[in-house]
């Protein structure tokens, strides 16, 4: 044996038995190096079509609350190593944002964070502006790419991480778990009934009803923040509403960071509502489609509020101590053409296919529906039609789905995106499965049973859209029906059994401290988006009005309860997001000096805007103002952006309602 090979073995034992001792070392490992931070990534609040329901006549008109990048890094002292979780107002993490924030941050902290460790997950609100992805399939209902919508959100989910790494300090990360009901419905029950008896016999429900929380406390006894995960989709909201909100998670959100007096500031306690296998969960029952207006606010209190409240009893009787060091797995899956092994299928070699989309897709869902209706298959098809030209409409791999439009090939690149970013992240005893795609409550479930066979010991968690987006996956049997679901998943029938495979692996390689192949790298598409939106050119106000100016004042007296509306001449919200700011202020009067108690970040303010004219502006502000309102005098305050046709130059103004008076309840009894 050569002096070179003795050298190698001997240097192979020291490095395993370094890697086994830091194991060992880090088992008994509490205190943790934690970083909490909030930023503002709202889009254009006017004339952006909205992400989610894909309705080209769904634009935005102004907002319900703003939409925020959450932030928590998590290192390990005893390993070196740290993860970052990001949670999202959005309706998707495109793969375009999660490129650009990692660059970004590979240009600040160099190795510091990388595609492996930073996991950004969307709540999946469907009340957001789109126009944000690199992948073209995503930005037709909104006339292609917004530059600016996307840098927004990609400056705002690396301001929240800087605050985040600003801010570490040594903490205790502690893990409640509870069960929440009657927030969740199956909206394709139909299709759940096609999975096995037996294993549909294991489960109470047809949805996921567990809520997992952990929450952050400094050494100190502070409380940094929390992050839950809980299925349910983000539709309270239908594809009638024009306004930006983050839907009931948003809802949850802000009302558990209210209990913590965040001014979403450096420093601010970070509440998030993340999202898990809520692929096939409604929070509208009975065939309600959600709502608009008032009817939209209550659904989304409908469905925030206990969610609010279960993590809200979770995080107060989190005790459960998480231990251990932190760790990952990463890889880049070329999803359309995957070998699956019998083990994880009927028993045969199975492939998984190039991306496509079938006809039910185009019908939508009880939550928002479009054209046709669900559940049509290349049978159906052929009993209208001569059976060759139903296989002109599908593919072997494809199976029963009719394919409406092969995203996945088109040229000169693809629609959708083929190569996708799987990732398992480990935080001690706590193992969180980043996915994505939205996985429906049968598929995530045989996920989560894989890995815990790995796992047998530690809390699974399912954190869906996350890292970037490729529709649905449905198990086998559900993909049968050719409801929404199965016609949305992209890569063919036996795309949950290669998810459940190659999860595995990486769970294996994690478990065993096995590197794994990074896997091809997927392009970045930012160089070639198009836009076919004008933008603003030019604002305006009649010949004796200026911007801010009053178009209906308020009324002298209200009642709390009552609801103040103001209209202001004004300029469009597409000049400048006034990203950490406001589009209005709710100010009451106190010893002489007005002071804003309100900003359009509150869930009880509107900003509405809509366009008179040609490029003159119209600007509602409207407050519902709270029943414990106290008495007093109060004013609304407009602040706006106008453009210069001359100049071009963007310049501020501000606009002011008369003082009224509101009386509270208790004054009038």
């Amino acid at each position: 044996m050569s002096k070179l090979t003795i050298t190698f073995l001997i240097s192979l034992i020291f490095f395993s038995y370094s890697c086994y001792s830091a194991i060992e070392h880090c088992q008994e490992n509490n205190i943790f190096n934690v970083g909490t931070g909030i930023y503002d990534i709202t889009g254009p609040a006017a004339e952006e079509g909205m992400m989610g329901y894909g309705m080209l006549a769904q634009q935005t008109t102004g907002m319900y609350q703003r939409l925020w990048a959450r932030a928590f890094i998590i290192e390990s002292p005893c390993n070196d190593k740290r993860v970052v979780l990001v949670n999202v107002d959005l309706g998707q993490v495109f793969q375009g944002i999660k490129q650009q924030v990692v660059t970004r941050l590979k240009d600040k902290y160099a190795s510091r964070f990388d595609d492996a460790n930073v996991l950004i997950t969307a709540t999946h609100t469907h009340s957001g502006p789109g126009g944000y992805s690199t992948d073209a399939f995503y930005n037709l209902s909104t006339l292609g790419f917004s530059q600016k919508n996307f840098d927004a959100i990609v400056n705002g989910i690396v301001a929240a991480i800087e605050r985040a790494q600003h801010h570490l300090t040594p903490a205790t990360i502690q893990i409640a778990s509870g069960e929440l009901s009657a927030v969740g419905y199956n909206r394709s029950p139909t299709a759940y009934l096609l999975n096995p008896q037996q294993e549909r016999d294991r489960y109470l429900k047809d949805t996921d009803t567990q809520m997992i929380l952990i929450r952050f406390d400094s050494l100190h006894g502070l409380p940094l923040g929390e992050i839950n995960w809980f299925p349910v989709h983000g539709v309270s909201m239908n594809n009638k509403n024009h306004l930006i909100s983050g839907d009931n998670k948003g809802y949850a959100e802000y009302i558990f960071e209210k209990d913590f007096n965040s001014n979403y500031g450096p420093t601010a306690f970070v509440a998030a509502f993340a999202q898990a296998n809520a692929g096939d969960v409604s929070p509208n029952a009975n065939g309600h489609k959600g709502g608009r207006g008032l009817e939209g606010l209550s659904a989304v209190e409908k469905a925030g509020l206990p969610q609010y409240v279960m993590a809200k009893k979770l995080f107060d009787r989190a005790t459960h101590l998480v231990t251990g060091g932190i760790d990952y797995r990463h890889t880049f899956a070329t999803m359309d053409s995957l070998l699956i092994a019998p083990d994880d299928t009927d028993g045969r070699l199975r492939t998984t296919c190039p991306a496509a989309i079938g006809v039910s897709m185009l019908a939508g869902t009880q939550d928002g529906e479009g054209l046709g209706r669900q559940g049509i298959k290349c049978n159906d098809i052929s009993r209208w039609l001569p059976h060759f030209i139903c296989k002109q409409v599908t593919t072997a791999c494809q199976g029963v789905k009719p394919i409406v439009l092969s995203t996945g090939t088109m040229k000169p690149y693809p629609w959708t995106p083929n190569i996708l970013p799987l990732q398992i992240l480990q935080i001690g005893s706590v193992i969180i499965i980043a996915a994505p795609f939205e996985l429906t409550t049968m598929t995530g479930r045989r996920l989560r049973e894989a890995i815990s066979k790995q796992f047998p010991n530690e809390t699974i968690i399912l954190s869906t859209l996350a890292n970037a987006y490729a529709g649905y996956v449905t198990t086998n049997e559900e993909y049968q029906a050719q409801r929404y679901e199965g016609a949305s998943t992209y890569f063919g029938p036996w795309t949950q059994a290669a998810l459940q495979q190659e999860y595995t692996k990486l769970a294996t390689a994690l478990r065993h401290q096995i590197p794994v192949e990074t896997g091809l790298s997927p392009p970045d598409l930012s160089h070639i988006q198009i836009n076919l939106q004008p933008g603003v050119i030019v604002d305006s106000t009649p010949w004796n009005k200026h911007f801010g100016d009053l178009y209906q004042d308020a009324k002298k007296n209200y009642q709390a309860g009552e609801t103040v509306k103001v209209i202001f001449w004004g300029a469009h919200p597409k000049n400048d997001y006034r990203i950490q700011d406001s589009f209005l202020a709710i100010q009451q009067l106190e010893n002489g000096q007005w002071r804003t108690i309100k900003y359009d970040r509150d869930w009880d303010t509107e900003y509405h805007w809509r366009r008179h004219g040609i490029a003159n502006s119209l600007v509602t502000i409207v407050w519902r103002t709270p029943f414990h309102t106290q008495t007093g005098q109060y004013r609304i305050v407009h602040y706006g952006n106008a453009k210069s046709l001359w100049s071009g130059r963007v310049t501020s103004y501000v606009g002011y309602s008369s003082a009224f008076e509101i009386r509270s309840k208790m004054d009038l009894s």
